[in-house]
């Protein structure tokens, strides 16, 4: 994320989902007050993100999808202030989500009696980029693993002739920003915990998989600039100037984060196949965008639980 601030607007907004979800055990009525401000910090906080991701990370999709997250999040805290009490489900969602990411964004390495902790985002980065090297060199390609600007061992470097490429696994390339929101949506719904456990063991797997496959790809199509198509304009549609990141913005830019909502799309099928509680999730953002009700458990052959989560107070 930008900063410190905007890592502290974080944690206040993820508490205040959680000091909503445990008030809706006890007082429905401020719960709903408390989670509506929790909504409206949520909006706040991806708008101070569009930016960042618009213009310093050059990630268009990323960009829309924070600034169109704004009235997303302000409309969800109207309809559940109004009485949509099936968006308790996806607020508390938020509230795991937020709990389980925000320790990896935010918790630096430190020393405790006497012992080195390092910092969670640390471990993982350097985990994927030790498994993504592993992949990388087994398709035939050999780059030099080094530290990287953020201190850890996360970074490719190729040379193109005399110029040095480089590229570093970071939090986001880890695949845990889609791994929590499958745990915050399974951990949020009402269900048994066996079948709440067989979702995990769908979604998280493939999930970590498909992102090696993704960090490999865009190591390769990056380090050995295979994707130098049409040059001036993707510099010009990314607002770069360095000619060498044209392999980059394709190979990540555009193939992967496209090929990940189909991904997401399809998994989250899966998961509903197996925990169709979570309809209700899928059915208030249809209800979102398009302001109609939907029924989609006949329209995906998926058995309907009556009486969990399914439109009415949870």
């Amino acid at each position: 994320m930008p900063g410190v601030l905007s890592d502290a607007l974080a944690w206040v907004v993820i508490l205040t989902f959680v000091v909503g979800a445990v008030l809706e055990r006890r007082d429905e009525r401020y719960a709903r007050y408390v989670t509506l401000a929790a909504w409206a910090g949520f909006a706040l906080f991806w708008l101070q993100l569009v930016p960042h991701f618009a213009f310093v990370h050059k990630s268009y999709i990323e960009g829309f999808l924070s600034l169109a997250a704004v009235p997303a999040c302000l409309y969800a805290g109207y309809l559940l202030y109004s009485g949509r009490s099936s968006l308790f489900v996806l607020s508390r969602a938020v509230a795991v989500m937020g709990a389980v990411y925000l320790p990896f964004e935010t918790i630096p390495a430190f020393t405790l009696l006497g012992l080195h902790v390092p910092a969670p985002r640390g471990v993982l980065m350097e985990t994927v980029a030790a498994q993504t090297g592993f992949l990388v060199n087994a398709l035939g390609y050999h780059p030099e693993l080094v530290v990287g600007e953020q201190g850890y061992l996360n970074t490719f470097r190729f040379w193109a002739g005399d110029h040095r490429l480089e590229v570093s696994v970071v939090l986001a390339c880890t695949g845990l920003g889609s791994m929590t929101i499958f745990a915050g949506l399974i951990a949020a719904v009402k269900a048994p915990l066996r079948r709440k456990l067989r979702a995990l063991a769908i979604a998280i797997p493939i999930i970590y998989a498909l992102n090696l496959l993704r960090t490999t790809f865009i190591t390769i199509a990056f380090g050995k600039q295979y994707f130098q198509f049409f040059v001036d304009e993707i510099l010009l549609l990314f607002g770069s100037s360095d000619p060498y990141m044209v392999s980059f913005f394709i190979s990540d830019r555009i193939i992967s984060q496209l090929l990940a909502v189909v991904a997401l799309v399809g998994i989250t099928y899966l998961v509903v196949r197996e925990l169709p509680e979570l309809l209700t999730v899928v059915e208030d953002v249809l209800y979102m965008l398009t302001g109609d009700e939907y029924d989609l458990a006949d329209a995906l052959d998926v058995e309907d639980v009556q009486g969990t989560n399914r439109g009415g107070s949870v």
